[in-house]
């Protein structure tokens, strides 16, 4: 009988092997390559208890973790290794295999995937192959499974040899793709950095990723002369956006006049755009230049478009149009070469519904639109514009200010701020005028934005009963506002009167002392 079982089970493990290798070959030959599916079979084929897929990024010589098998996805950080370094770096550099039987005696052996070093009392053993294509070390394929006979070993570094040279080129690709997006990542970083220095620097304070998203659409739309229509809350720094188009545009060194379309009064704002001639109306006492002509060659920055009275924009959309404006009293058209950048806070598309803003004219200026974020939607800048602020200041009212606490900064990040980053200057400037000792503390930002803690306010008692203080409050001063009047107190609170009669009940409230007295008391 033992004569035959060691055939036998050879034999089975052969007949595996070759099974396992037409897989292999079937998957590989697919237009997508899944090398994780791969790995699961080898892992299950081997009865491996962990396998890892490592690849070389050659321009960095970084080698990192691929793929895996075995190992919980939570426990998966971004693992690398440089070239030589460890096991698998060692591998990777000489193209040689290597074998640990034991890792818990080996000191080559770094773990940085946090294996075990033992299974149920047994050590673990280390295998490590070199993956090969066209005579090139590309990555490496290893596995862990417990120290067992030498010679199985050498068939598991034969079988994982062959897949190795199976999945080469399927790796190579992974290899170049990874390459490639690694190239393209320090290509991004170093433009977003240029952009940054262009144009943050000078004119917009913002790290975020939406307002990274700004800055490039400023530098793609900067070179051009497109109409460029600004939205955001009032507060957002759409001003300083209109800034940094002009300033990175051809245009830069030609005029940029900035109109508050809100400020003007109605029957004298197509004055003030187009200019007038000489006795057009009374107190025309000259020939009179607009914005629009004082912008020639330039930039016209039209702030709070959407106040522009629909007159008015019937003479703007010529001037989109046909780049000619019609002095007020005159009849002579006149060419202006302008670069027009509009901005808005309110909801141009209502005031078109509403009837207030002619549809054919929005279509005009919404050419390249840029949607400037709140504060509130950037919370992660909040630090940098305050540190900004603080050098502002400094300078404006002669302070010293170092450094703002943490818990101050805290408070500024929770703030919702309606007003945006104008209301956090103002609230910047009263700190920095506040401050007397070099940090602006939590004490010294503004009431509205005193939290709790930071006050020493916080309220004693368990949620129930913080609960039912407030309420007991308000059905009392819902009671005072209605003369002790239980049915209108009810409606108030939006309740109904036997619910309002079981709360007063509850809160041993006398309704009578809240009724309007007698006069004659």
């Amino acid at each position: 009988m033992d004569h035959f079982k060691e055939p036998y089970v050879e034999d089975c493990y052969g007949r595996g092997e070759l099974n396992l290798l037409l897989e292999f070959s079937d998957l590989l030959s697919s237009k997508e390559i899944n090398l994780n599916l791969v790995i699961s079979l080898l892992g299950e084929h081997l009865h491996a208890h962990h396998i890892i897929l490592a690849i070389l990024n050659r321009q960095n010589d970084n080698i990192f973790v691929e793929g895996t098998y075995g190992f919980e996805q939570v426990e998966q950080p971004s693992i690398s290794y440089e070239l030589g370094e460890g096991v698998i770096g060692s591998v990777v550099e000489t193209g040689r295999s290597v074998l640990i039987p034991k890792i818990s005696e080996s000191c080559e052996f770094l773990n940085r995937m946090h294996s075990p070093v033992t299974v149920n009392g047994e050590d673990v053993s280390f295998i490590c192959v070199p993956i090969r294509y066209k005579n090139e070390t590309i990555g490496s394929l290893s596995f862990h499974k417990v120290y067992g006979r030498r010679q199985m070993f050498d068939e598991d570094v034969r079988l994982l040899r062959i897949v190795g040279s199976m999945i080469g080129r399927a790796v190579r690709r992974r290899q170049e793709y990874a390459e490639e997006l690694e190239q393209l990542r320090q290509e991004n970083l170093k433009l977003k950095g240029e952009l940054n220095e262009q144009i943050e620097t000078n004119f917009i304070i913002g790290n975020s990723g939406k307002m990274q998203d700004v800055f490039t659409l400023i530098s793609q739309v900067a070179y051009t002369d497109a109409t460029v229509l600004i939205r955001g809350e009032s507060g957002v720094g759409k001003e300083l956006i209109a800034d940094a188009i002009h300033q990175n545009s051809p245009r830069k060194e030609q005029p940029f006049i900035k109109v508050n379309c809100a400020a003007l009064p109605e029957n004298l704002i197509e004055s003030e755009l187009f200019g007038h001639e000489k006795g057009a109306f009374t107190g025309a006492v000259a020939q009179r230049v607009g914005r629009f002509e004082a912008a020639n060659k330039g930039t016209i920055f039209l702030d709070e478009f959407g106040e522009i009275p629909l007159s008015t924009q019937v003479k703007l959309l010529r001037v989109i149009q046909q780049r000619e404006i019609e002095r007020v009293g005159g009849t002579k058209p006149v060419k202006v070469d302008v670069r027009i950048v509009c901005a808005t806070n309110r909801n141009l598309e209502n005031l078109i519904v509403n009837g207030s803003f002619r549809e054919d004219l929005y279509y005009r200026i919404n050419v390249f639109p840029v949607f400037v974020p709140a504060l509130r939607e950037r919370i992660n800048d909040i630090p940098v514009l305050a540190n900004h602020f603080i050098e502002k200041f400094n300078k404006r009212h002669g302070k010293d200010i170092k450094r703002i606490t943490s818990m101050a900064i805290d408070m500024l990040m929770v703030y919702h701020w309606p007003g945006n980053i104008r209301e956090l200057e103002n609230c910047m400037e009263r700190a920095c005028i506040l401050c007397n000792d070099k940090v602006i503390r939590a004490h010294n930002l503004p009431p509205t934005l005193q939290t709790a803690v930071s006050s020493r306010t916080t309220e004693a008692g368990t949620l129930e009963m913080i609960l039912e203080k407030h309420e007991k409050q308000l059905i009392m001063d819902a009671l005072v506002s209605t003369k002790g009047n239980m049915a209108k107190a009810a409606a108030m609170l939006g309740i109904t009167e036997r619910m309002m009669g079981i709360r007063v009940k509850k809160y041993d409230i006398d309704s009578r002392r809240f009724k309007k007295k007698p006069s004659h008391e």
